[in-house]
Parts: C-alpha cells; structure tokens; sequence
C-alpha cells in the first residue's frame, strides 16, 4: 500500500481516538460530580469524597497525558501527509514514543502538569474548594 495511504488511514484512526479520549475525559468528570453528590447525599465523610475528586483528577490527567501523545502523533503523520512524497514509515505510534519515553519520575511529572491544565483542573478545583470551604464553614 501506498504510504500516503497509509498515513491517511493513520490519520483518520488517530483523529478518531483523540476524539473519544476527549469524551472519556468528559466522562470522568461527570462520574466525578456524580459520586461526589451521592457522597454528599450519603453523608459520608468529606475526607472520603476529596480523596474521590483527587482519584478521578489525577485519572483525568493520565488520560490527558496519553490523549496528548495521540495529537504529537497527529501533527507529525499532518506534517508528512503535506510532502509530496513522504519517506517515514506509517504506523509508528508506539515506536516513536518508545523511543523518547521518559523515566518514571519524569513520566509522573508528565501526569502531574496533564492534571494541572485549566481544563484539566475544572471542575476537580472548585469542587475541593468548596469541600473545604463548606467543612471549614460548618456547611457540611
């Protein structure tokens, strides 16, 4: 097959997966919101429902973190479907990235900066804030 084919078909996969890992993304922070409402609703303790919210935040930011690797791969299969005559292999996610994975440190410091984006952080943030504002007010 032609690699340009290829390259298309790779596109297109790529594109759908960002795409549905930028659903999932939505999903956790709606299971997120739901199971702190029933926690709240539950009467169970705050400290319970924050280490929750943390759970699903630090769960959004590693699925950030590899939804960030899928569009690194976009932009490079993107730049070589613009040559007129592409030369790298198609099919070369993995690869790639496993050539230039980081340590565990520097992969857990990946996470943490996935989890610290604004959009990342909303609404895992005002969430905890307002558990802790709400103990710290004796609302809850």
């Amino acid at each position: 097959m032609e690699s340009s084919t290829l390259l298309g078909k790779e596109w297109q996969t790529l594109q759908d997966n960002h795409e549905q890992h930028e659903q999932h993304a939505l999903f956790i922070k709606l299971a997120c919101l739901a199971l702190c409402l029933a926690g709240l609703a539950s009467g169970l303790a705050l400290t319970w429902i924050a280490f929750t919210v943390a759970i699903c935040w630090i769960q959004e930011g590693i699925f950030k973190t590899y939804q960030s690797r899928l569009g690194d791969r976009l932009l490079s299969v993107e730049a070589l479907l613009a040559q007129s005559n592409p030369t790298p292999s198609a099919m070369q996610l993995h690869t790639d990235w496993l050539a230039s994975r980081p340590g565990g440190g520097a992969l857990l410091r990946g996470y943490l900066i996935s989890a610290a984006r604004p959009t990342v952080a909303f609404p895992y943030l005002p969430i905890l804030l307002t558990l802790g504002l709400g103990r710290w007010l004796s609302w809850l």
